[in-house]
């Protein structure tokens, strides 16, 4: 389970995020949607011990991502923004590596690795070098690597990004065993139609700020909308329309 407390996180004169509060469950695909410099990317990081939040608690299965990030680290797969793939080693190499770092005896590290590459469609990258991989192989070894060791809590942000239809809804329906095994899955996502697909619930940001979260159905309730990209654009206006009428008020 992953819990966000009261989260600040500022850069210099810049509040990426304030005050950020959210639940993502065990057994559940919970969303973290919003336009660009919504705070999304911020609080991933904080997350998965990246950063440290200028006030307020980021927990993962009880544990502390400020004051205990190796308990944090332990229990999470993450899949960066920044892929960062070593150009010298094979997409099987990464795989290896990463599952090394997390204790993993040998015939278990193998078996895992092999049936990734079943899964993700790495057959054609899995034994060359990466330098040279496109965006979308790039990805897929980034994915691999971050589950690996079958992590209890796994973190993706944008993980269809650059794949073609095909090992998108391979990673979709490797997203759902995850989360029917009893495991938690936090993602953020621009792809409307893969919230939709997939989130159980959603947690909307705005300006640094949780703006709207509950499930799918109770987020059309809310603003009177069927289509997820139009409830997430209801949410966008109205957040923007109480920002501005708050800035105005702070000026008169």
């Amino acid at each position: 389970m992953i819990e966000v407390r009261n989260l600040r996180k500022s850069f210099k004169d810049l509040v990426a995020v304030e005050d950020v509060s959210f639940l993502a469950r065990d057994g559940e695909i919970t969303g973290l949607i919003g336009p660009n410099g919504a705070g999304k990317t911020t609080t991933l990081r904080i997350l998965y011990t990246l950063m440290r939040p200028d006030s307020g608690h980021a927990l993962v299965d009880g544990f502390d991502a400020t004051s205990e990030p190796q308990d944090v680290q332990r229990r999470i797969g993450v899949l960066p923004d920044n892929r960062g793939l070593y150009p010298r080693l094979t997409g099987r190499e990464h795989v290896r590596y990463y599952g090394r770092l997390h204790g993993m005896e040998k015939m278990q590290l193998e078996a895992a690795i092999n049936e990734l590459v079943t899964t993700l469609g790495m057959e054609d990258v899995a034994d060359r070098r990466a330098k040279g991989f496109s965006k979308g192989q790039t990805l897929k070894v980034a994915l691999a690597r971050a589950l690996v060791h079958q992590p209890h809590n796994v973190l993706l942000d944008e993980p269809t990004n650059g794949l073609d239809v095909a090992s998108s809804r391979s990673v979709r329906d490797l997203v759902r065993r995850i989360r029917d095994q009893g495991r938690c899955v936090l993602f953020s996502s621009h792809i409307m139609s893969e919230v939709q697909a997939l989130c159980d619930r959603i947690v909307v940001m705005g300006h640094g700020r949780v703006v709207a979260h509950g499930t799918p159905e109770e987020l059309r309730a809310m603003t009177g909308h069927s289509d997820l990209e139009e409830v997430f654009v209801s949410i966008a206006r109205e957040e923007e329309r109480m920002r501005r009428e708050n800035e105005d008020k702070a000026v008169a």
